[in-house]
């Protein structure tokens, strides 16, 4: 086991990483795919190219006025992140889902600098095979998703090692 000290320098090395990651191929992808049209690699499977997201998730909301997408995701993304590391402060989680945590606050960071800075976020990452595809993402958008899927994932084994038919197969 990692100490407390290591595992918090373990936890600031992965929001930063993600954040730089993300921060970097976002100004690749403004540098050079802007205005460009899409590039297709390995069969089309993985298509690289630029998109600005005044939405959510998927484009949800960015057609509302823009008064309302900033309160909803400029305003209300920030107070989110701001009590999701106020709740991983004061809560005592196991490791997988803080480290979950860790990268989802990461990824909706990098992502609520964008709307700050930008007013819209900078996707260009679209992956599928023939019609089953994607929607338009980025490197952020990776970390809210494995973070997320930590979290439940966590969870699942949580209830599962404190349900009777583990203790028993425990006591077996």
């Amino acid at each position: 086991m990692i100490g407390k000290t290591a595992w918090h320098l373990a936890l600031t090395l992965a929001v930063l990483s993600t954040i730089g990651c993300d921060r970097v191929t976002k100004y690749a992808a403004t540098t050079f795919l802007s205005g460009l049209p899409s590039r297709s690699y390995l069969a089309d499977t993985v298509r690289l190219g630029y998109a600005e997201n005044t939405g959510g998730f998927l484009s949800l909301g960015a057609e509302l006025p823009s008064a309302v997408r900033t309160g909803l995701f400029t305003v209300g993304t920030g107070l989110l992140l701001c009590m999701l590391v106020f709740i991983a402060t004061r809560h005592r989680w196991d490791r997988l889902s803080t480290l979950g945590l860790a990268l989802f606050v990461a990824g909706g960071a990098s992502n609520w600098i964008d709307r700050v800075t930008r007013g819209s976020v900078v996707d260009f990452l679209n992956v599928g095979v023939g019609p089953v595809r994607t929607g338009v993402f980025n490197v952020a958008d990776m970390a809210i998703m494995l973070g997320a899927g930590m979290i439940v994932v966590a969870t699942f084994w949580k209830k599962r090692a404190s349900s009777p038919a583990a203790r028993a197969d425990d006591t077996a």
